[in-house]
């Protein structure tokens, strides 16, 4: 009877994943290099690597990079990467983690790295390496933001779960995956670097958030200056009530529409009537997200 192998992820944690495993020195030669008591651990010709095509980061900074790839001309690769043979060549692999110093140490000009191979699944290598760069890296707003959202809406984690995975709070998660509902400008902003998530989270509330933005990195605002601009815009819109129009809606509502989206993960829309009646639409992406949807209303 086949044993049924335990699902990985958010289950175990990268603790299981990236035990603490003593490297091998480099070799010169070009071919695979095994050491049997390493629990999997071997050396592999840089050029039989390759970086997954779904890795959350996008962005890596210059500097940043030459000062790792500075510190691996000199060290060598301390921590291995994780890698999964690559579906589509023979002999070849896929980083599942580890792509920042998969990079470096190109710039460097090693000739093998040291990595641990995992047959991990499509759903499990993003998923690894969704939490590896949430928990090693330090990722923008936005691309930890696009994290939770992923880990989410395509693994069906709740936000309490993927909360204690990460050991970060909900309400971080919550407050990261409001920015997502902000507009593009203002996320290429942030992603930029131009803008902090303090920045971005006191916008959320503003009324003319993108022209808030410019100024704030025009001027160099600090979190507190956008705070005070932010609140004195829609001042009026928080402190006198008006009724619903048709074809727009008041800051309270489009306030829930963000909070509900932020904490399912998905695309929540309402339209309220003055009458007191309205309707609540939920947008998913495909049969995982209204599964989700479908064991969220379950669940109660």
């Amino acid at each position: 009877m086949v044993k049924k192998r335990e699902r990985t992820g958010l289950g175990r944690g990268l603790s299981a994943l990236m035990a603490d495993i003593e490297v091998p020195s480099a070799t010169s030669s070009t071919e695979m290099t095994v050491d049997p008591d390493a629990r999997g651990l071997r050396r592999i010709p840089i050029d039989r690597i390759k970086p997954n095509a779904e890795q959350p980061r996008r962005h890596f900074a210059e500097a940043a990079m030459a000062e790792l790839a500075a510190s691996i001309r000199e060290k060598g690769v301390i921590q291995p990467l994780i890698v999964r043979p690559d579906p589509t060549q023979a002999e070849h692999f896929q980083i599942v983690a580890g792509e920042r110093r998969w990079r470096a140490a190109q710039q460097a000009q090693l000739h093998d790295l040291p990595v641990i191979i995992r047959d991990f699944n499509e759903t499990e290598v993003l998923e690894v390496a969704i939490i590896e760069n949430v928990q090693r890296a330090d990722l923008n707003a936005m691309e930890e933001a696009l994290s939770y959202r992923q880990l989410i809406d395509r693994f069906g984690h709740t936000q309490d779960k993927v909360a204690q995975a990460l050991g970060k709070s909900r309400s971080h998660i919550a407050n990261m995956m409001r920015l997502l509902a902000l507009p593009e400008e203002i996320q290429s902003l942030v992603r930029g670097g131009q803008l902090t998530a303090g920045h971005a989270r006191a916008l959320l509330t503003a009324d003319n958030s993108v022209l808030l933005a410019r100024q704030a990195v025009a001027n160099g605002w600090s979190v507190r200056d956008v705070e005070q601009k932010a609140k004195a815009s829609g001042g009026k819109t928080s402190r006198v009530k008006t009724k619903p129009r048709v074809g727009d809606k008041d800051a309270d509502t489009v306030a829930l529409e963000r909070d509900l989206s932020a904490a399912i993960g998905m695309t929540v829309h309402i339209d309220h009537q003055p009458s007191g009646e309205g309707r609540v639409s939920i947008r998913y992406k495909d049969l995982e997200s209204l599964d989700a949807i479908i064991r969220m209303l379950s669940n109660g």
